[in-house]
């Protein structure tokens, strides 16, 4: 059987988020399908997805990988073939930087044109941008924003469905992100980056790590300590007299 009819096939059954899904699905369409797609599973070999997967950059070759991996090993379960060629493939070491993000200070001085409310509301209130997507008005009451969908379905983990304080207006998504990762673009960070600005203000209002897991969806208390422990180089400035001051109490 060949790649691209046997990946069409399997893909819709696959055990993942959609998310998970269609990363699956560009990772095979863009730098997949062009090597192995019109090749027979059995005929494909190592040297192949190596060839493939070569020229790619660490994050992107590592994605396509996982793809690669995925799919003969369900060609594999099925009997279709005998070994999976992309097993011994070893993975590219990937060199992950802090993201850089505003703090809240800086997003409530910024004007982000149209965008303005929207990226206030994320800065806020620490939604993924999928969750922000599917919110709406009736969403919002008693205080809180109730959080308990995506736009995907559900929410990314259980530990998504949750509820936080409401702090700002709040002006509906529109379902893509484009138009604020735009807004943001000339300033250095993301859409994502907003959940850090986020964790920064709850960090900096002594919120503890464990509630402030509860508040950004982090099933793994330990994501949001990662977060946490990062400074910025006023906080180091500044320590030196902030302990000034507590050692001549």
């Amino acid at each position: 059987m060949k790649t691209s009819p046997f990946f069409e096939q399997v893909l819709p059954y696959l055990d993942i988020t959609p998310k998970t899904r269609s990363n699956y699905e560009g990772a095979y369409r863009l730098n997949l399908k062009p090597y192995i797609g019109h090749k027979t599973l059995d005929s494909i070999t190592k040297a192949d997805l190596v060839m493939a997967l070569e020229p790619l950059p660490p994050q992107t070759r590592y994605q396509s990988l996982m793809t690669a991996r995925v799919i003969f090993r369900e060609a594999k379960a099925r009997d279709l073939i005998v070994e999976n060629p992309a097993a011994s493939i070893k993975p590219p070491r990937i060199s992950v930087q802090p993201a850089k993000f505003l703090t809240w200070e800086e997003v409530s001085d910024i004007d982000f044109g149209n965008q303005t409310q929207r990226i206030r509301f994320l800065a806020l209130h620490g939604l993924r941008y999928g969750e922000a997507a599917a919110l709406q008005e009736s969403d919002i009451y008693d205080g809180l924003v109730h959080i308990n969908k995506s736009k995907y379905g559900p929410t990314k983990t259980k530990a998504g469905v949750r509820n936080v304080p409401h702090l700002s207006n709040f002006e509906p998504f529109p379902l893509h992100q484009r138009s604020i990762a735009r807004a943001l673009a000339p300033h250095g960070v993301t859409v994502h980056s907003l959940r850090k600005t986020y964790a920064y203000t709850l960090k900096s209002a002594n919120i503890h790590v464990t509630t402030a897991a509860k508040l950004m969806g982090h099933s793994n208390p330990m994501v949001t300590l990662r977060i946490y422990t990062q400074v910025r180089d006023d906080e180091l400035s500044t320590s030196g007299s902030a302990l000034k001051a507590y050692l001549g109490k």
